[in-house]
């Protein structure tokens, strides 16, 4: 009588956990996980969300209680609620439990291939999850745009999707908008290369900086398109040519963040992650036309809250429910008809920005 494997012999919340872990340790992480480290509570209130002047976060109306609608397995799905609340679900079709329940070794490579495959997918939805406070904490960093009627905005979190929008101000009063924050026009934008003066634009942010809060911005954190205008920048390259006494000099990447170290104080980040929309198109996590000085240290918090499928889990300990990341809560539940094995990752999600006051953004060009 052959031995017959069920699929929860060897797939279940705690063995994608184990597995995510192990990749987590070989993966560069995301920018903003030193910027804003997570941290969790029982419950996500955003009185707990407060900017720097400790006010809560305002809310914008949204969608209230809806239902995840399952994808395929290359979907994307989000969930509204009240709360920043993000599910996502795949599903091992009865397909792949049949070729399981036929394998009679686990070492089988027909085995190794099936279960390869599932717990591909299981990592895929984690790494969605991961994406979501990636785009809030870059929001905080680079959202204060100007519109058509030239109205600056504060640092605020918008994500739209399946109908509805998440929308949260942290400038309530106007304040950031006003004094941290500048729109470069003219011959000042810093894609005019041969015009644009960078360094003091640098250096009037972290003057304002200085006035506002005692705080010493020390990190310029821009995109790749933004970071060649530095480098083809005629002022920024004279600069380099002067402290060089040979005839020819390589305006190389270091060579540009050498100037503005020994300049104005500051270390560039030229961060280029990037990440799918909802409707597919490809997106850096940080835009290109901004330009954001920051102080050393972290700037707030990534909370995390206790989602249902971790509830459910807490009160069931017979729920097969995991947690990674802080607060991504990972299920495993065996549908009846068909029978298929679901696997969700979920999460309630928000970052504080205590240190809003000591950050400063620039709108250097147009990035259209």
């Amino acid at each position: 009588m052959p031995t017959v494997y069920n699929i929860t012999d060897a797939y279940n919340s705690k063995a994608i956990a184990a597995v995510h872990e192990k990749n987590v340790s070989n993966a560069i992480p995301y920018l903003g996980e030193g910027l804003f480290p997570r941290a969790k509570k029982m419950s996500l209130d955003l009185k707990w969300i407060a900017d720097s002047q400790g006010l809560p976060v305002s809310l914008a109306p949204s969608t209230f209680d809806s239902k995840a609608t399952l994808r395929s397995r290359d979907g994307f799905e989000i969930t509204q609620t009240q709360m920043a609340y993000f599910k996502e679900a795949m599903i091992v079709k009865e397909e792949d439990e049949q070729k399981i329940m036929q394998i009679q070794s686990a070492d089988e490579p027909l085995a190794q291939e099936v279960l390869s495959n599932i717990f591909n997918d299981s990592e895929r939805l984690i790494s969605a999850a991961q994406v979501v406070p990636e785009r809030m904490r870059m929001s905080l960093l680079s959202s204060c745009y100007v519109d058509g009627s030239d109205v600056a905005h504060g640092p605020s979190i918008s994500i739209a999707a399946n109908g509805a929008t998440y929308a949260y101000d942290y400038d309530q009063d106007g304040s950031y908008a006003t004094n941290n924050f500048v729109k470069l026009t003219g011959t000042s934008v810093w894609s005019d290369t041969d015009n644009s003066d960078p360094v003091a634009d640098i250096q009037a942010g972290i003057d304002a900086v200085e006035d506002i809060t005692g705080d010493t911005p020390s990190i310029l954190l821009v995109s790749k398109k933004t970071f060649g205008y530095l480098k083809a920048n005629a002022k920024i390259r004279s600069m380099i040519l002067a402290q060089n006494a040979t005839a020819n000099v390589l305006i190389n990447d270091a060579r540009v963040k050498e100037i503005l170290k020994s300049e104005v104080g500051v270390d560039v980040i030229v961060y280029k992650k990037k990440f799918k929309h909802e409707d597919g198109t490809v997106h850096t996590f940080y835009p290109d036309g901004m330009a954001t000085l920051l102080p050393s240290g972290a700037l707030g918090k990534t909370w995390f809250g206790m989602t249902p499928d971790e509830r459910t889990g807490v009160k069931d300990p017979a729920k097969d429910v995991s947690i990674v990341d802080t607060g991504v809560a990972v299920s495993v539940v065996i549908t009846d008809d068909p029978v298929q094995t679901k696997t969700t990752a979920s999460e309630i999600v928000l970052p504080s920005f205590e240190r809003m006051k000591s950050t400063f953004q620039i709108a250097c060009y147009d990035p259209s």
